[in-house]
């Protein structure tokens, strides 16, 4: 059976300008100071590192992430995820009048064999869960941005 496949798109709009956001994106080491649902960050070297993040739901995922892509002039970050979920995830930013646009893409599937055996079951609550640390993460780094 393969694994269940998960698919997101969530857009921010931010209040500075694209290239201060992109920084703050880039540097995934500090996600956590203020994106509440990124619990802990360890870095592994210059092009990857683990990460532990927990929404809603009590379930706490663990993912290992690779750099793909970091293009500042094309404002376009990409992931490698492994670990609980295997897939990429990706931000793209375009300036908007007062400030960015910011695009996350995912695309992962589920390999946690507790969740993935419930998949059927749990798609509308794992959707919702993802939901809930994408509006944590919006919120904080508004706050983050400008203060």
């Amino acid at each position: 059976m393969a694994p269940p496949v998960y698919r997101f798109a969530t857009t921010w709009r931010l209040p500075a300008e694209p290239e201060r956001v992109y920084a703050v994106l880039a540097d995934i080491e500090r996600y956590d100071r203020w994106w509440p649902q990124v619990r802990r960050i360890t870095r592994l070297d210059d092009e990857s590192g683990d990460v532990q993040i927990r929404s809603v739901l009590p379930w706490t995922l663990h993912l290992h992430l690779r750099r793909e892509v970091e293009d500042a002039g094309a404002l376009r970050l990409r992931a490698a995820v492994r670990g609980h979920l295997h897939g990429w995830s990706s931000w793209e930013l375009s300036p908007v009048p007062g400030g960015t646009h910011a695009a996350y893409r995912q695309e992962v599937e589920l390999h946690a064999p507790v969740l993935r055996r419930a998949s059927f079951l749990l798609r509308p609550a794992l959707r919702a869960n993802h939901a809930a640390m994408m509006r944590g993460g919006e919120r904080g780094l508004e706050v983050h941005l400008t203060a």
